[in-house]
């Protein structure tokens, strides 16, 4: 394959303008069409026959010894016999006869290569080898298919000296002789013909008989035609890609596998004789499909048992200029090794996004390979841009780089963030998401786990968040918090998961402020939702110094709730205070108290529901009193409860609202009690006026279970 400077050297503007589409890329078809002629073009280069070859299939050979066995067939003289001198030549297969040997790979365990050219398998001894050597006469020239070639070519009389010399036993012995005996021992090789048509002339490669091309061209189409249940689906039809009537087929494959014989139930009443009809693509276009595969199968990547294929292209028809870039793109992906296909893409096509006027996509497709013929699509798009995870990485830095993650942001003095971070816990740290988000390692740790040994299926929350991230497709609220919930309620034991929680609530803020979340699903007024903004919140009070006064305790609850979307409903709120309620009198018993089992313990987040709320905010503010007089009777110069803030809070949300009659569903309820919980937790202090009391919190790390 060519490197990109070689591809531009080759096929100047004025040269690769001839070889581009007429029509605009629409489809994923137009795509792959487009990926196959590059990959043509960079390996066999131009002419009619060139998107038949496999030039690339012996590349490991080129330079090896022995790895190249030549049958030599004589036609000029009465009878077609093997070369006097030398009926085989063993030599050393080169770059420059890569065009000659004119070589197609048919992938059949027990079949021959389309093209008279056929590759052994990988050491195979002489003895094989020279029956290979042998089949070049006796099987691929009296294949029924290019028997039907040479009684239509000019030149058939070729093909047929060599059934011809095939049909007498001496002339076999003689080449299974001479393979034998020159032969050092096993190896691999391309093993071939070559004919001398006239009396004093020199022996021609099979690429440069065009009989020999157009009986390889035969033998593939010939396999379009009669895959699975098929016999002969083809017929006169308007080309799916070029738009020109033609002759079609209707079995074609491509690397997506997007349209077989097999995949009947896509496709109610398919007669696969007469798919053409409904699937027409031309002869040359299928074979074009499939030279696609080198490029289509290094733009995708595993994730969540499924295999998300990640493919650029430009809006429109694309422009040589546009071309050489997608090359260039398509080129590195395949050279990559030590990083993932959308890296590697963003590396090379970052600049293009608003360098090409927005013309920049990508076909994004999440695809479950049942089997090597049949394929399940679980989501896909033609619209993916870099711009989307782009966004939400970004947006997911300024959350986590914010005062509500950052300990050392100036707002929070030196009391902790409203959410707790960790080194070891990525989505809770300043850094770049874009690899992240684009691999889908992004969702790995906040949604929930499926059995690896377990296909993917189609209700895979992952897969169709991923895919719509990828896409710019919004994603209901609630199917987000549906999916955080069920992770944090898959898990063993009833430890509180902080840093999980805090990472899931870190992501939800990034898709908000990255406008991929909308209010509800199936909601035709349903409106995107504008996320929070922490980076340019302010405070109350303001230092005199024209810097910012940290956030007291009860700024901190306030602005936070303020800022936070969803917290703006009052059933979210009662439940997010619930939980810091609970998360701070947790902490203080086993802090001061050195309880083992705390509130925390006695109200977990799988057992929170709508009827027992109540109960549970009287039981936590009892014991929030209980505490703050026993700290009083202590000398503590409390005069009211340790966590007034959050208790008057509370009752004024709860106010008239019983919480058995609240609408929240249950997953919002334990989401935002669990956010509250966390929340608490990562709150050490008792009250903003208790200056001792804050300095005697405990040093314990947050709880990093999953």
């Amino acid at each position: 394959m060519l490197d990109p400077d070689e591809f531009h050297e080759k096929y100047p503007p004025e040269k690769l303008e001839d070889e581009l589409p007429d029509r605009p890329i629409s489809s994923l078809r137009d795509i792959q069409h487009l990926y196959g002629r590059l990959y043509t073009l960079s390996t066999a280069g131009g002419g009619d026959y060139a998107a038949y070859l496999t030039p690339d299939q012996a590349n490991d050979l080129i330079g090896e010894e022995e790895s190249l066995i030549v049958v030599q067939v004589d036609l000029s003289g009465d009878r077609p016999a093997l070369d006097a001198d030398g009926p085989v030549k063993i030599t050393q297969y080169t770059e420059d006869l890569v065009q000659k040997v004119a070589h197609c790979k048919y992938n059949a365990a027990r079949g021959i290569d389309h093209s008279v050219t056929h590759r052994s398998g990988r050491n195979s001894d002489p003895e094989k080898l020279a029956r290979y050597a042998c089949e070049r006469l006796t099987k691929w020239a009296t294949d029924d298919v290019v028997q039907d070639v040479v009684d239509e070519h000019p030149d058939g009389e070729v093909i047929r000296g060599l059934a011809t010399v095939g049909d007498e036993e001496s002339n076999l012995d003689r080449i299974r002789s001479v393979v034998k005996a020159e032969l050092g021992g096993s190896t691999t090789a391309l093993l071939t013909v070559q004919v001398r048509r006239e009396a004093g002339a020199d022996y021609e490669w099979p690429g440069d008989v065009p009989v020999f091309n157009e009986a390889m061209r035969a033998r593939k189409l010939s396999k379009l035609v009669s895959k699975g249940q098929a016999t002969n689906s083809a017929g006169q039809a308007t080309d799916l890609i070029s738009g020109e009537r033609t002759r079609t087929v209707g079995t074609a494959e491509d690397p997506l596998n997007y349209f077989l014989g097999k995949q009947m139930e896509k496709f109610p009443g398919l007669d696969p004789d007469e798919a053409w009809r409904s699937h027409p693509i031309s002869e040359d276009g299928a074979v074009t499909l499939m030279n696609a595969e080198e490029f289509v199968d290094a733009c995708s990547y595993r994730t969540f048992n499924a295999d998300v294929y990640y493919l650029p292209y430009f809006l429109g028809r694309p422009t040589p200029a546009e071309t050489y870039n997608l090359y260039a793109a398509l080129h590195s992906v395949t050279q990559a090794d030590d990083m993932g296909p959308v890296q590697t893409l963003y590396d090379e096509l970052g600049d293009h996004e608003a360098n090409s006027e927005g013309r920049l996509r990508f076909y994004v497709a999440a695809v479950m390979k049942h089997q090597m013929s049949r394929f399940d699509v679980y989501g896909e798009t033609l619209n993916g841009r870099i711009h989307y995870p782009t966004a939400v990485g970004e947006r997911h830095e300024q959350i986590t780089g914010s005062w509500v993650f950052d300990e050392n942001d100036d707002r929070n003095g030196d009391r902790t963030p409203p959410m707790p971070s960790h080194e070891e816990w990525s989505l809770t740290t300043y850094q770049d998401f874009r690899e992240m988000i684009g691999s889908g390692a992004y969702l790995y740790r906040t949604f929930p786990f499926t059995d690896e040994d377990t296909d993917a299926t189609v209700d895979d929350e992952r897969i169709d968040v991923h895919v719509s991230i990828l896409a710019g497709d919004p994603v209901p609220r609630t199917q987000l918090v549906s999916a955080y919930v069920e992770r944090l309620l898959d898990r063993d034991g009833d430890d509180v998961p902080e840093l999980l929680i805090a990472s899931q609530f870190a992501q939800l803020c990034a898709l908000e402020n990255a406008d991929l979340v909308t209010t509800d699903a199936g909601d035709a007024e349903s409106t995107l939702i504008d996320g929070p903004d922490y980076d340019t919140m302010e405070p109350e009070h303001a230092r005199t110094d024209g810097g910012t006064a940290a956030l007291d305790r009860t700024e901190k609850l306030e602005s936070f709730i303020e800022q936070t979307d969803g917290l703006d409903d009052p059933e979210r709120k009662g439940a997010f205070l619930l939980g810091t309620l609970v998360g701070q009198v947790g902490t203080y018993q086993q802090g001061y108290h050195d309880r083992s089992t705390t509130v925390i313990d006695q109200y977990p987040i799988k057992s929170m529901t709508k009827t027992k709320i109540k109960r549970i905010t009287q039981e936590v503010i009892d014991k929030d009193v209980i505490y703050s007089r026993e700290m009083a009777k202590k000398g503590s110069n409390i005069n009211s409860t340790m966590y007034k803030e959050v208790t008057n809070a509370i009752v004024e949300t709860m106010a008239g609202n019983d919480p058995s009659g609240w609408e929240i569903s249950t997953d919002d309820l334990r989401f935002y009690y669990a956010l509250g919980l966390t929340y608490g937790m990562n709150d050490r202090s008792t009250n903003e006026d208790d200056a001792t009391t804050d300095n005697e919190t405990t040093d314990e790390s947050p709880n990093t279970n999953e």
